[in-house]
């Protein structure tokens, strides 16, 4: 019996819970990483931070700014800077597609997650999203609060029984 493929397999590293909050998330991708051993090595102790972080296609390259990647603990003088552009490595066809649709439709590229795979390979998970505005924001918490107060009032939920309505 096959073994199906699950988020469970997969060893998470770090989340960006801000880009959430931020964007209006429209399309997930998966790109691996261009990393040096250190970097390998830090992300094993999950030491990345994907806050402020984005994702940039440079002469024809998708590049990740501004992921922190903390130096290894038992590093030497070699160890890598935190700060570095990380190559992301896409095929040709996914990054033409996404030169089309970052450049004409106003969207961002914002990395998501960063985890190991069952088979040890480092991922980022992409996505193309489009910057919220201050009301899109409002707007979605007074939604999630709207969702979560009908909840409470259906009878039989765990809500109800709590507050005793």
């Amino acid at each position: 019996m096959a073994h199906d493929k699950t988020e469970q397999d997969e060893k998470v590293v770090a989340t960006n819970r801000k880009a959430f909050h931020d964007y209006a998330i429209q399309e997930k991708l998966e790109a691996g990483i261009a990393l040096v051993g250190t970097e390998v090595k830090a992300l094993r102790e999950g030491r990345a931070n994907l806050r402020d972080s984005f994702a940039s296609v440079d002469r024809g390259q998708v590049v990740l700014h501004h992921c922190h990647i903390s130096p290894y603990s038992h590093g030497n003088i070699m160890n890598h800077e935190p700060l570095r552009p990380r190559v992301l490595l896409l095929h040709k066809k996914e990054i033409r597609k996404l030169i089309g649709q970052t450049q004409q439709k106003g969207l961002t590229l914002v990395p998501l997650r960063i985890y190991f795979t069952p088979g040890g390979l480092a991922k980022v998970e992409l996505a193309l999203a489009r910057g919220k505005r201050e009301y899109d924001r409002r707007e979605t918490i007074k939604q999630r609060e709207a969702g979560r107060e009908m909840e409470a009032r259906q009878p039989g939920s765990d809500a109800v029984r709590e507050r005793g309505l």
